[in-house]
């Protein structure tokens, strides 16, 4: 058997290890999404939870008491509020939607 030319056992443990490492690497970064992309996603819904706010007070002539009444509308404002609504922070007063923080 010598002459052929064959993996040792070192080189296929070390490939194996740095596999591991790169998929653990690749994993944590799919399932951590940047500051960057949460702060869009906040804006973003923040934008979608004031319109719908503002359509409220358009069709029933005051501002909601809570965001939970956008989902008791008929039809709904929302159909569920993004994060639930302890994630914001509401002015029932001034109709103004924030992150709470």
């Amino acid at each position: 058997m010598k002459g052929q030319a064959a993996f040792t056992l070192i080189e296929i443990l070390v490939t194996v290890v740095l596999v591991g490492i790169m998929a653990g690497v690749a994993i944590f970064a799919v399932n951590n999404p940047s500051e960057e992309v949460q702060e869009t996603a906040d804006t973003t819904n923040i934008r979608i939870l004031q319109n719908q706010v503002e359509a409220y007070r358009a069709a029933v002539g005051a501002y909601p008491g809570a965001l939970s009444d956008l989902l008791t509308t008929d039809p709904p404002l929302v159909r569920e509020i993004p994060g639930g609504e302890t994630a914001w922070k509401y002015e029932a007063g001034t109709g103004q939607v924030s992150r709470a923080d």
